[in-house]
């Protein structure tokens, strides 16, 4: 089984997704005092089709949320996670 972890890497201003150690894709953000506007969401070729982009979309909207802060989803991936997630949709700030 592969080790995937995901982090948030404050000085490239985006969530990491690893799997065994290789960077296997992103979903970057700019910070704002109140809330996270998420702008772009990757995830390498080399990994697509492995439910990646929903491991990371949901690890960055639970870390926003144990920080206390909301969401606004320029990301047309993360947006339309956040409409599949209903527990997410109280995160939602415009």
């Amino acid at each position: 089984m592969a080790d995937i972890t995901v982090a948030d890497v404050p000085d490239a201003s985006r969530y990491e997704i690893r799997v065994d150690g290789e960077l296997a894709g992103y979903a970057a953000y700019r910070g704002e005092p109140r809330r996270m506007v998420f702008t772009h969401t990757e995830i390498d070729a080399a990994y697509e089709g492995q439910g990646l982009g929903g491991r990371l979309a949901a690890a960055a909207l639970d870390d926003v949320r144990a920080r206390g802060l909301g969401v606004r989803a320029d990301c047309p991936f993360i947006a339309g996670f956040i409409q599949r997630h209903a527990e997410y949709q109280d995160l939602v700030r415009s």
